[in-house]
């Protein structure tokens, strides 16, 4: 049996890289990058007015001139208009190209117009005001985001800005979603009294998504013979597999033998923590990496959150630093092992997040997750835990 943080240490060492592929923009969102996104074109690519109103020559107003001759409108993305002296002015709009025979933009707001004319009231205007210059955000050529990056909306929109319609992105690893077990049953089917519908599966391909990557799904029986076969089959054609259920000490828990005998090398089998202890984790001599998580579905929620989205990131390049949250109560836990507490996460007025435990009936209560936000993680050193202590928090839920 290991720790959290050997386990943790054993499956970051295994983190690894699966190469790079293009696709479309609309494809991108939660990808990382596997190029520099490079500014094409100055950012931005013109003088740019930041104001609707004027555009008028400095040196005219510096003089003296308070009133200006409308020569033309000019609006965002038509051609810039020249003012042929200090006493005209072009009525321009937001967004548009500052023609070059003007400097300085007086808005609306502190000129009178009328009779084509445009009277400057205020008395404090200043040089190139009200202008957003050319290449003052990026210069051509420079790196806007650097390859290895997560891909956000922020991103995506300054890709299409360069007109990239297409990224390179990392790829993700190839993926299947085991789940194992007599008792369950497929969601379209009415179970028996002793039987349960199929939920892990499902929740962990959602949970994938969230990050970006598909799966296929499997589910096996309790049979040694059947499940030697499929994972034989799994193991060749994926990078990751992830298993539910049949890893603990049951005389129907068939996976470890199994996976042992295929050449995938135990790497850790137990780990010191409540819920998840029984969680197997080992690599095929081909490099593909098997997660077998045990079949509660709290412990496959933890264990999925708390190690295989740590190997993920590290996969992607990106650090996977928790955030930490002051326990809202006092709290005590007497096993010897590393718990993850499930708690409702608040923010308190001065921004710091607040966990409060939830209660629920143990590693089989998944209905129990609906109430809660994240896993609070607390040292098997300790027993009694105080109300404003902090502690790591591997959120998996939405903090309102």
């Amino acid at each position: 049996m290991v720790s959290v943080e050997e386990a943790e240490r054993i499956i970051l060492e295994h983190s690894k890289v699966y190469g790079a592929e293009t696709l479309a923009l609309d494809d991108c969102p939660g990808r990382v990058l596997a190029e520099n996104i490079i500014a094409d074109r100055d950012l931005p690519p013109f003088d740019r007015v930041t104001m609707d109103g004027i555009a008028i020559r400095y040196e005219g107003f510096r003089r003296g001139i308070r009133q200006f001759r409308i020569k033309a409108t000019q609006a965002a993305g038509g051609q810039p208009i020249d003012i042929a002296g200090d006493d005209e002015c072009i009525e321009i709009m937001t967004g548009a190209v500052l023609p070059p025979s003007t400097d300085t933009v007086v808005p609306y707001e502190e000129i009178d117009m009328a009779q084509g004319n445009a009277t400057v009231k205020a008395g404090d205007v200043v040089a190139r005001q009200n202008i957003h210059p050319r290449g003052k955000d990026k210069k051509q050529h420079e790196v806007l985001v650097p390859s290895g990056t997560l891909i956000s909306p922020a991103v995506i929109a300054v890709a299409s800005a360069v007109g990239k319609a297409s990224l390179s992105v990392r790829k993700n690893p190839r993926t299947i979603i085991i789940s194992t077990g007599d008792e369950l049953v497929d969601i379209a089917d009415v179970p028996a009294t002793f039987q349960v519908r199929r939920s892990n599966n499902y929740a962990l391909l959602a949970a994938l998504k969230q990050y970006g990557v598909s799966a296929d799904m499997l589910h096996l029986p309790d049979d040694a013979a059947i499940i030697g076969a499929r994972l034989a089959d799994c193991v060749r054609a994926y990078d990751v597999i992830l298993l539910s259920g049949g890893v603990s000490m049951g005389k129907f828990d068939y996976v470890p033998d199994a996976l042992e005998k295929l050449q995938v090398k135990k790497l850790f089998h137990k780990v010191r923590q409540r819920p998840g202890k029984p969680f197997w984790f080992g690599e095929h001599t081909n490099g593909a990496l098997v997660f077998a998580f045990p079949g509660n579905p709290v412990s496959t929620f933890l264990c999925f959150h708390r190690y295989f989205v740590s190997w993920l990131k590290a996969s992607r390049g990106i650090t996977n630093r928790p955030p930490h949250a002051k326990l809202n109560t006092d709290f005590t836990f007497r096993a010897p092992l590393q718990y993850f507490l499930q708690v409702k996460l608040d923010i308190d007025p001065l921004g710091q997040l607040l966990a409060t435990p939830v209660e629920g009936h143990g590693s089989g209560d998944f209905a129990n997750l609906l109430a809660t936000d994240a896993f609070l993680e607390l040292p098997m050193e300790r027993e009694e835990f105080k109300k404003g202590e902090v502690f790591p928090v591997w959120v998996f839920g939405r903090v309102m």
